[in-house]
């Protein structure tokens, strides 16, 4: 075997190979994070749509050498705290790529098959701001603490009530398409989680396990704060109308809202408090009565 032989063979050995080590790539998304990084001097871009791409040419020559790569949001404010943690000079790229390699192991992250960013970017930061809640909710449980009489944690004890809930909640609506909403104010932004689901006759909901997963955490947030969080869902089957109903957050537990205060609830803007109108086809009911289920750890 000749020298050249060889050395064609070892690189298609290596080019093989590299098809077999995946990427990560960390995108700054919007035009807000694009200009917060354009401060640092090492940062080589000056225009978001060039960077978008430039970004995508990459993505696709990967895509094109069948390497598998991970895409996820790249954010400013979370990377200056991560270097700042980590005694980093933020105004290097080995500190972004070192960045990006941990998005890729703890964030939100996206597979990349050659689709244009453009449509990519919105499910991206959707699928980050869920990660984002879910953190926030998850450290909001963790310093619950403990119950002083048993040693119980109440974190624990707040997702099991919030999983009771849900599941009465999901029951007591039945079939049709269900949009639920849970919000609880705990800081700023306040915690919004979504929820969507469809019941028919013959079936169980079908549910995405992460949105479930979020759901029920934000709302046991909710719960083991006390905070005055509720829950909006609104109802829709196969005709063309909508029923929306609401619970408020009480005692630890969802309680339902009269019709007068779900029509009061949906119809004030939430920024002025004056009134607006009421939607089209939309028809405003009282909240089911879930019943609570004993805890004996739960306290107010």
């Amino acid at each position: 075997m000749t020298s050249t032989t060889r050395h064609t063979d070892q690189a298609a050995a290596r080019r093989k190979l590299r098809r077999e080590v995946p990427s990560t790539a960390a995108v700054l998304a919007d035009e807000r994070d694009f200009a917060a990084m354009r401060r640092y001097r090492t940062f080589p871009f000056d225009d978001h749509r060039s960077y978008l791409q430039q970004m995508e040419a990459l993505l696709r020559t990967l895509a094109a050498q069948g390497v598998l790569t991970t895409l996820s949001r790249f954010d400013p404010a979370a990377y200056e705290q991560y270097c700042g943690d980590r005694a980093l000079d933020p105004d290097h790229p080995d500190s972004r790529t070192r960045y990006t390699a941990e998005l890729a192991c703890t964030g939100a992250t996206l597979p990349y098959a050659g689709e244009p960013l453009v449509q990519l970017l919105p499910v991206l930061i959707e699928e980050a701001d869920r990660h984002a809640t879910w953190d926030r909710a998850s450290a909001l449980l963790a310093r619950a603490g403990s119950c002083p009489d048993c040693g119980a944690d109440l974190g624990h004890a707040a997702f099991a009530r919030a999983t009771a809930a849900v599941r009465q909640l999901l029951e007591a609506l039945g079939d049709g398409a269900h949009h639920l909403v849970c919000s609880i104010p705990a800081g700023d932004p306040p915690l919004l989680a979504i929820l969507h689901t469809t019941a028919g006759e013959t079936g169980r909901p079908r549910l995405s396990e992460s949105e479930t997963l979020i759901f029920c955490t934000v709302l046991a947030a909710g719960l083991a704060l006390s905070t005055p969080g509720g829950i909006v869902a609104r109802t829709t089957t196969g005709e063309s109308r909508s029923t929306v109903r609401g619970w408020s957050l009480r005692d630890g537990w969802p309680c339902p809202l009269t019709e007068a205060e779900v029509f009061t609830a949906y119809c004030t803007d939430a920024d002025t408090g004056e009134p607006i109108p009421p939607e089209h086809g939309v028809d405003y009911a009282p909240g089911l009565t879930l019943t609570p289920p004993p805890d004996e750890h739960r306290h107010h």
